[in-house]
């Protein structure tokens, strides 16, 4: 049994259940915020599942990136939708 991420410090784990059911949880969550067509968002979702979300992401139109660093299970993704270009930011040198 595992944790499903469903905002920052929301979490739901379903005891008793198989992870082939986590795991299509945590899809079906992803496929209803891209459904919803955001431009951007980011969650957090285990790295067995990490070829099917790519798969999806793509029929719906998302680009997914990592971010941070790996946490062994999970993988930190933000999902992109169409040609949306990311949000720049100046960032200055420290000198």
């Amino acid at each position: 049994m595992r944790h499903i991420h469903l905002d920052n410090g929301l979490r739901l784990r379903f005891p008793g259940r198989c992870a082939e059911f986590d795991q299509g949880v945590e899809i079906g969550m992803l496929a209803v915020l891209m459904d919803s067509r955001l431009t951007e968002f980011s969650r957090r979702v285990g790295r067995d599942n990490l070829d099917q979300v790519r798969a999806v992401a793509r029929q719906m139109g998302y680009h997914v990136l990592e971010t941070g660093e790996p946490d062994g299970e999970f993988v930190e993704l933000i999902f992109r939708h169409g040609s949306t270009r990311p949000s720049l930011k100046v960032v200055h040198s420290a000198r």
